[in-house]
């Protein structure tokens, strides 16, 4: 199954849960190199997402980025952008929509980011 900008990352959201949908297929298929390395660290970190995408407190794992990072424009929208630990250097990056109750997966990746050296 090929996924990509847009789709959702399945299963479909419970009742009073977040939608998490993938923000561009770089997302998607490294979303899939992740689940690949550390599966239970990704589903714990779908729940997250799903059940609290902005913890408070947030915690070492989870947490909103910093300076510049802190925020982005989707659709025209200004949403602070989270990361979550998943592995040592793996990182999942969201934006966090919470009127439309979506959180858009934009980095998914199994080293360390740059952008945050």
């Amino acid at each position: 199954m090929s996924l990509g900008k847009g789709d959702p990352v399945p299963p479909p959201p419970g009742p009073g849960e977040y939608d998490v949908r993938f923000g561009s297929r770089d997302a998607a298929e490294g979303w899939q190199l992740l689940c690949k390395q550390a599966s239970s660290n990704v589903l714990w970190a779908w729940e997250e997402m799903r059940k609290r995408p902005a913890p408070y407190p947030p915690t070492p794992r989870h947490h909103q980025l910093r300076g510049p990072l802190a925020s982005a424009v989707r659709n025209g929208k200004a949403l602070s952008q989270w990361q979550i630990e998943v592995t040592g250097a793996g990182r999942l990056w969201y934006l966090f929509d919470a009127e439309k109750r979506v959180c858009w997966l934009v980095k998914a990746t199994t080293g360390h980011p740059r952008e945050t050296d």
